[in-house]
């Protein structure tokens, strides 16, 4: 195994409404954390998670600790390979830096599965389709001025991505709608748009603002509340006509629970490598299916691609460019939807540029 921890510089630093209300400074890099996995039969694997703005480091240290756990285990064995890391930590918890530590290792071995079997890992998986809608974020952060905002959805549109979301959640609910008003006048009405609060809001701005956004006939607000707050969004999807999204902060299938069995989300944002990796997001999608919600995974689009193709409902899943310099593949995307590639596993391989990022490695057992 080689763990390495890399830190990827973004080009501008990113503000979200987590910036407005000062709990948070703007984004200027996401430390990411990969494991490499090698057989002795020659199979390898290749897996990620990531931190934004604090963790990086505790997630490299984590990983260096429960790393030796996996030396000599059947790389099959993937279920009770998660448990026995999991306990290796276990008084850390599981949930938290523990999971999101984890996940990379587990990625690493449902690619390295996926591979061995020569299938993609939708196809392993079993997948419901070959293309998946997608929607862009990166065009529509709050740091953005209005009429860049516009230029960057007309981009993203001719690119071929289908849907475009923004940011909400300003000081001033009118300068949201202002925005707001201008990209959907901007889009016309049937491209797909989405709002983001990233968990500023009160129950009742949320409930105000909310009430405001219904003409816009968008396909879903999201994080409207605090991301635990389960009852306050039941409440806010039972009396909106616009969907609630919410679930990409959440760190276990535990905590995405308390969203399901509350009714607090009619679409659910899971991230794999914050939830634990392949094997919980499985695990979820299950929950999520039984109870007939939508799923619109979280950021990582490269390993969210297959989640999603692996999901009975027509899901979403988010485009984020920012990744794009830490692997040598690019993901094909037209007419508004994302392609599973015909590569084996996650279809990924590090470029030159990540390992020039690399600020620390380390490597377990024998070549």
């Amino acid at each position: 195994m080689r763990v390495s921890s890399v830190v990827l510089p973004l080009a501008t630093p990113i503000s979200d409404a987590k910036v407005l209300t000062g709990r948070q400074r703007p984004m200027t890099e996401v430390a990411f954390l990969f494991v490499e996995l090698a057989t002795e039969e020659g199979h390898e694997g290749i897996g990620f998670s990531y931190s934004k703005r604090a963790g990086g480091p505790g997630q490299f240290a984590h990983a260096q600790e429960i790393a030796p756990t996996l030396l000599g285990e059947d790389p099959s064995d993937i279920a009770k390979i998660w448990t026995k890391l999991v306990w290796a930590g276990a008084s850390v918890g599981r949930s938290g830096l523990s999971t999101q530590t984890i996940a990379a290792f587990d990625i690493a071995l449902w690619d390295l599965k996926a591979k061995r079997a020569g299938l993609p890992l939708a196809k392993l998986l079993g997948a419901h389709r070959d293309t998946v809608r997608c929607y862009n974020t990166s065009g529509g952060f709050l740091h953005t001025p209005t009429e860049q905002l516009l230029e960057n959805a007309t981009a993203s549109l001719a690119s071929g991505i289908g849907g475009i979301k923004i940011k909400v959640g300003q000081p001033d609910g009118k300068e949201d709608l202002r925005r707001l008003t201008a990209v959907r006048e901007h889009l016309g009405d049937d491209v797909p748009l989405m709002v983001d609060a990233n968990q500023q809001w009160d129950r009742p701005t949320a409930q105000r603002m909310g009430r405001a956004f219904e003409e816009f006939g968008l396909v879903w607000i999201e994080e409207p509340l605090d991301a635990y707050d389960a009852p306050g969004h039941a409440a806010l999807a039972a009396s909106l006509d616009t969907p609630v999204a919410t679930g990409e902060m959440l760190a276990s299938v535990a905590e995405h629970w308390e969203l399901i069995r509350h009714g607090a989300a009619d679409i659910i944002q899971p991230d794999a490598p914050r939830i634990g990796g392949i094997t919980q997001f499985l695990k979820l999608a299950t929950l999520a299916e039984h109870h007939h919600l939508q799923l619109a995974p979280h950021f990582a689009m490269e390993i969210h691609l297959h989640l999603a193709a692996a999901y009975p409902q027509e899901p979403w899943v988010e485009h984020f460019d920012w990744l794009e310099p830490l692997f040598n593949e690019r993901l094909e995307i037209r007419d508004g939807r994302m392609r599973v590639s015909a590569r084996p596993g996650l279809g990924i391989t590090l470029s030159e540029r990540a390992r020039a990022w690399t600020g620390a490695e380390v490597e377990f057992g024998a070549r």
